[in-house]
């Protein structure tokens, strides 16, 4: 006779997931490029730095394609 309590004991646990796949997640990138867009749209709309109104662009594209690259990401 098999001892069921025993096999279930033995059996390995999950396998633990990857550096890799634990620091390519989809919800912290996500938040972070919105975060991105967010600040690159502050910076399109104010009204008292110069240099901040020059990199608005640069800041929403760079957070717009983070964005379309993370959405691939596992979740």
């Amino acid at each position: 006779m098999t001892d069921f309590a025993n096999e279930s004991k033995s059996a390995p646990d999950e396998p633990r997931k990857s550096f890799a796949r634990r620091f390519f997640r989809r919800g912290p990138w996500e938040n972070f490029a919105t975060l991105l867009i967010g600040v690159g749209i502050f910076m399109l709309m104010q009204p008292f730095a110069l240099p901040l109104f020059t990199y608005s662009f640069v800041t929403i594209l760079t957070g717009t394609v983070m964005f379309i690259i993370v959405s691939h990401f596992p979740e």
